[in-house]
């Protein structure tokens, strides 16, 4: 049936089917909506693991970027997901870049977005995540104004941290998207010691206040050197961070450049990501020697490549584009395997 419904929704503009499927799953937050999605996608419940401290009913989750601001978690939770992570959220709202700012490459299964933290702020995010009925995970992924400078970055997850402890099931600071200037430079030296000592303290007070430990994920970018992952690792590990999201989208455009779309800015997600996502996670595994657990995501269309990343270290697994292409079976698919 969704081969069917991804013809008319592949006849629209990208962001256009985005708005409207978000709206669509969005009914669920009405009981009657959100029974009658669980018996269609009829997806079993699978194999429990723990993570972080955290018992995921499965380790399929959904990627953030897919609903930034929580208006259909109860829809995406009717499908079968583990988890569910909601984001990016900054700390005032922003419209993102100029459309069009989303682009398919079909025959790669793969997607182009430029989107810039489009949202409505993390105000407005809360407020759906607290009237959200989901009964597994939210994760809450959090980053920064564009018009926030740089060297005042931290102030913006600090703030946003604040917002979300209290509601998240754990916390993903992004400062891996390539479509906010210069925001993957918080990956690196000085500023990444800085940021995640700054949030370290911080999970550490609110920790006390609220008497309960809300772990936080870092997302990194898949187009790093070695010698830079080694150094991010090692970052990690010293600060005692709780998990690792490998990886956002890529800059890189291997095997895609003869392709229609394939020349628009943006990073590029799917199965072109595949691999390169993949290799990440096994090198980032080798140097954190299972010190801090590892989430996988890019690229994820089915069984095969789900077990790749797990083999290769991932603990939990996300998709989001491989959705988009496969639709809800995707998810029922991986529940059932991925043990």
């Amino acid at each position: 049936m969704y081969s069917f419904i991804r013809k008319g929704i592949f006849s629209l503009e990208p962001e256009t089917a985005h708005d409207l499927s978000i709206k669509t799953l969005g009914l669920a937050k009405f009981a009657p909506i959100r029974t009658l999605l669980k018996q269609l996608f009829a997806c079993p419940q699978g194999t429990p693991k723990t993570v972080m401290g955290i018992e995921f009913k499965n380790p399929i989750g959904l990627a953030a970027g897919a609903d930034k601001n929580g208006e259909a978690i109860d829809g995406f939770g009717a499908m079968g997901f583990g988890f569910i992570e909601v984001g990016t959220v900054t700390p005032l709202a922003q419209d993102g870049n100029a459309k069009p700012r989303q682009f398919r490459l079909v025959e790669a299964e793969g997607i182009i977005n430029r989107n810039g933290f489009n949202n409505y702020g993390i105000d407005h995010l809360i407020e759906n995540v607290k009237n959200a009925r989901y009964n597994g995970v939210i994760g809450i992924n959090i980053g920064k104004n564009k018009v926030t400078p740089l060297e005042k970055g931290k102030d913006d997850y600090i703030f946003c941290l604040n917002k979300a402890y209290n509601y998240a099931g754990y916390i993903t600071v992004n400062i891996s998207s390539p479509n906010t200037p210069d925001l993957r430079q918080l990956q690196y030296g000085d500023y990444f010691d800085d940021l995640l000592q700054s949030i370290k303290a911080r999970q550490a007070v609110l920790a006390e206040q609220y008497n309960k430990y809300v772990p936080i994920a870092v997302k990194i970018a898949p187009d790093l050197t070695e010698a830079e992952l080694v150094q991010i690792a090692d970052t990690l590990v010293r600060h005692k961070m709780d998990g690792v999201i490998a990886t956002n989208t890529t800059i890189s455009r291997d095997n895609v450049t003869h392709l229609k779309n394939a020349e628009q800015q943006g990073g590029l997600s799917g199965k072109p990501l595949q691999h390169k996502s993949t290799e990440i996670i096994k090198r980032l595994h080798l140097e954190l020697k299972g010190q801090i657990p590892i989430i996988g995501s890019g690229g994820i269309d089915g069984i095969q490549n789900a077990q790749e990343k797990i083999q290769a270290g991932a603990e939990l697994l996300q998709v989001y584009s491989g959705l988009i292409y496969h639709g809800p079976r995707l998810v029922k698919e991986l529940v059932q395997g991925i043990k």
